[in-house]
């Protein structure tokens, strides 16, 4: 038993986010757990990787043609979110704040991993504002190193297709307090400040 309890300990350590000590956690609550729960966990994913592929638009997750977002006429097509993964559109749509469009590259650029221009949905956002349309374009990309270089390097891409590119704002998360927060925090959100 000892055997089959560290190879699911190592297979959930592999998934983001999670840690040796959530690991063995999860493990033992699926073990210990109502007897349909870890059944119900595997046909979830199992179901959700059969269904679900890139909308072949803007590169979420869908079940159809074209996922929901694209598919709204309501969504306002002249904006253009840029984001590394599907999560983030997810977390975007919960926020409730958006009413444009996503454009999802499946990562960020990042030499030391061998993640290249040619490896991530760079050509078709290229492409998607050369059709015409799109009036700006947001980048959201994490502002890890990585994020920022991808961001530099698009703006870089798009500039000579005359379209407006902008930087989502960072800064100060509401209820933080400003001695906590970390000088690069600061220089962004007084970099990202607007009128009242």
């Amino acid at each position: 038993m000892k055997q089959s309890l560290e190879r699911l300990i190592a297979v959930l350590v592999e998934l983001p986010g999670i840690g040796p000590k959530t690991a063995q956690r999860i493990a033992l609550h699926l073990l210990g757990g109502r007897a349909g729960n870890a059944a119900e966990l595997v046909e979830a994913v199992t179901e959700a990787r059969a269904r679900l592929h890139p909308c072949p638009r803007c590169f979420s997750l869908t079940e159809n043609d074209i996922c929901d977002v694209c598919a709204d006429p309501a969504r306002d097509a002249g904006l253009l979110c840029v984001v590394e993964q599907p999560g983030d559109v997810l977390t975007l749509e919960h926020s409730g704040g958006w009413r444009g469009c996503y454009h999802v590259l499946g990562g960020v650029l990042s030499p030391l991993d061998n993640v290249g221009p040619e490896d991530l949905a760079i050509a078709p956002l290229l492409e998607r504002v050369r059709q015409g349309g799109v009036r700006e374009v947001i980048i959201a990309t994490n502002p890890t190193t990585e994020g920022e270089a991808t961001a530099v390097y698009l703006g870089r891409q798009l500039e000579p297709l005359a379209v407006l590119v902008t930087r989502i704002a960072r800064g100060l998360p509401v209820g933080s307090d400003l001695e906590l927060a970390d000088r690069e925090t600061l220089s962004r959100a007084f970099e990202g400040r607007r009128e009242l």
